[in-house]
């Protein structure tokens, strides 16, 4: 059989394991390192290992193997961690990630790559066992083998080819198949029992629980092995269909019985517990999108025959519409429950950047403590992996330009070691993830010169929040030198563009000395909107409401004329630009008078102002349209749906109406 099949399983669960690592190599106290870590991060070294081995990957089978001693004599105490050692670590873990890449486009990763980081942790090895011989000849001690000797393979203890019964029970034959030819890789088999649904193999070999385990749980589960010692005497292989009988000893995998068999992340979750089928299953994402999609046509075409049944009498049709009572709350629960599958934690974005920070600050010589606030929160996957890039960049700065070194802090009155925090939270039908630091705050003079210096329009009563927009513009940097971290305008005025792709917006605050917040707000999903109807004319449009602030009916006294193309309007003290859909959307037969209208507030870009419509029609969920993908880009819309009576309504994109008003109002007549 091809083991190809199961190499995304492999590499899935080996990510997933090098993630787990490098947080845990991050978490360590270098002066007492706590020991479920440490075995923690041997367990995943040592089973990314089996794995490898099991595939032929040979590079990666390699480089763990190195790093996997090192980590075994650290969780001994047979060596001292230190700085240098965990910067090896975490190139390493680098390093593997890479080779992991090259392995899974069909290609071998570069020798001379392989080789340096081989070579580091050969050199690690040398220097730990100087050290340990220099401790030996000081302090008497019992006798004890060489370092060299400890050194030698995990596995050497049982050179002397110990017999391991292993049972896999409740597999099909295929598996039994496959199974069996691996298992011949990892030794030699002296004995073997089938039945229809087990497989037993009397196993004499150097592995140890851990590696047959490791090389196993990529075809089954881990529940469904069990490994036991065996004496010698045992049935000839493939005569015996039933297992000798004899008193088993329970084998005690690894370094003690503290430390369970590591089992990799996907077969833990499937791993039946307590009478319970499994945990988790790994499901490809086109599937799940596809179910999305599908439920979001029935929910279209509930919606549609309730909006048909409501026409008739309730008295004769009783039944009827309790049914479509029934159906409609049915259909809302299942649209809830399977959007929910496509839900992730934000910790998966927040975990990337303990590395980033510790990595960056030593870069910068600076001291950071990241905090980290609601990493539960749970974003659509689609937002999720979208919002990675940004959210990079606002810490990069952060660290770069907002948190001061150690001497500027201290003579600031403040701690030298800076605080950046990362935090996310529900607000509604939205979630708002925030990058707060307690630097220096944005300079609101550093800010306008530049921007006079670029040539940039500036009003004199520029607000500070108008200013601090300032640094979005495309080529905006207040850098004073330009280096590998910043200084070449590039970056924010993209954050800026992907957040609004997205949705969303961004909001800042700062405080001069105090530091400075920046907070993207983006709804939970793209699949589903809450949205606000709007009537303008005889068409329907849909207002998202994450942008909408309140509705009102001008007074004439509130109208204000700027020039032939362009009107304000007066609310609680502020002047708000009036947009008005239907001349924006070219529609006939649209109220023409803004006092004969309703003018909704709507804030955008940091900016508020007003879109004028003839009616507001209600407030409801909508399942969302590419638009682009079944007919092109209109301005001012973002995308689709379709209503309960199945005409298509738009929705409009109210970050972007603002700036193609202005267009509009710009271009000559």
């Amino acid at each position: 059989m091809d083991i190809s099949q199961f190499y995304q399983t492999f590499f899935e669960e080996a990510d997933e394991l090098l993630a787990e690592m490098e947080l845990l190599l991050l978490g360590l106290d270098l002066q007492a390192p706590d020991s479920e870590h440490l075995n923690a991060i041997f367990r995943a070294a040592h089973s990314i290992k089996g794995g490898a081995a099991t595939f032929g990957f040979l590079a990666l089978t390699d480089t763990t193997h190195l790093l996997e001693n090192l980590l075994d004599r650290a969780r001994h105490g047979q060596l001292t961690l230190n700085t240098k050692m965990m910067d090896a670590f975490l190139e390493t873990k680098d390093v593997l990630q890479k080779q992991m890449g090259a392995y899974r486009t069909g290609a071998e990763p570069e020798p001379e790559m392989v080789e340096r980081i081989c070579a580091v942790l050969r050199q690690l090895a040398l220097e730990a066992s100087a050290d340990s011989a220099v401790t030996a000849a000081a302090v008497p001690a019992p006798v004890a083998l060489p370092v060299t000797e400890q050194l030698a393979e995990p596995d050497a203890a049982d050179a002397q080819g110990l017999t391991l019964k292993v049972h896999i029970s409740k597999v099909m034959e295929s598996d039994r198949k496959l199974l069996g030819e691996e298992l011949r890789n990892l030794g030699r088999v002296v004995g073997e029992s089938q039945t229809d649904d087990s497989l037993t193999l009397w196993l004499e070999t150097t592995c140890d629980a851990d590696d047959i385990i490791a090389v196993c749980c990529f075809i089954i589960d881990s529940d469904q092995i069990e490994i036991s010692t065996e004496p010698a005497v045992v049935p000839e292989a493939g005569a015996a269909t039933q297992s000798p009988p004899q008193p088993e000893k329970p084998l005690v995998a690894a370094a003690s019985a503290a430390e369970p068999p590591r089992t990799t992340p996907a077969a833990a979750a499937a791993a039946p517990g307590n009478g319970k089928e499994s945990g988790s299953i790994r499901v490809d994402v086109e599937k799940v999108d596809q179910i999305i999609n599908l439920v979001g046509e029935l929910v279209i075409t509930q919606s549609m025959l309730t909006q048909t049944v409501a026409m008739l009498d309730p008295v004769l049709h009783e039944r009827l519409l309790s049914g479509m009572g029934h159906l409609e709350r049915n259909a809302r629960d299942l649209q809830e429950s399977v959007m929910s599958i496509r839900m992730m934690p934000m910790d998966y974005v927040f975990s990337r950047f303990p590395r980033l920070i510790r990595d960056l600050s030593g870069k910068l010589g600076k001291q950071v403590q990241l905090v980290t606030v609601g990493k539960e929160t749970e974003l659509d996957k689609g937002l999720i992996e979208r919002i990675i890039d940004p959210i990079t960049h606002l810490v990069r700065n952060s660290l770069d330009h907002g948190i001061e070194g150690p001497q500027q802090r201290a003579l600031a009155g403040k701690d030298p070691t800076g605080r950046l925090t990362l935090s996310a939270q529900h607000q509604g039908g939205s979630i708002v993830i925030e990058v707060k630091d307690d630097g220096g705050g944005l300079n609101r003079e550093k800010i306008l010169a530049k921007a006079i210096e670029r040539g940039m329009a500036i009003s004199e009563t520029i607000s500070d929040d108008e200013v601090w927009q300032l640094i979005f513009a495309p080529g905006f940097s207040t850098a004073d030198e330009v280096t590998d971290v910043s200084g070449r305008g590039v970056g924010m005025d993209v954050v800026k563009r992907n957040i609004h792709e997205m949705g969303g917006h961004v909001e800042i605050a700062s405080t001069p000395g105090k530091g400075s917040s920046i907070k993207i707000v983006l709804p939970l999903t793209l699949a589903i909107l809450n949205g606000m109807s709007v009537k303008v004319g005889k068409e329907i449009y849909i207002l998202p409401l994450n942008y909408v602030i309140e509705s009102l009916q001008p007074q004439a006294k509130a109208i204000h004329m700027i020039n032939a193309d362009e009107q304000v309007m007066h609310v609680r003290g502020e002047y708000l630009a009036l947009v008005e859909l239907h001349k924006f959307f070219e529609i006939p037969d649209a109220v023409c008078q803004p006092t004969e209208a309703i003018a909704v507030i709507v804030q955008a870009e940091g900016t508020r102002f007003a879109l004028l419509v003839d009616q507001l029609v209600g407030q409801h969920q909508v399942v969302v349209k590419n638009l682009e993908t079944n007919y092109r880009k209109v301005p001012g819309i973002s995308a689709a749906t379709i209503l309960g009576d199945g005409n298509v309504a738009l929705i409009i994109d109210v970050a972007a109406m603002k700036r193609v008003s202005r267009e509009k109002a710009s271009m000559p007549a």
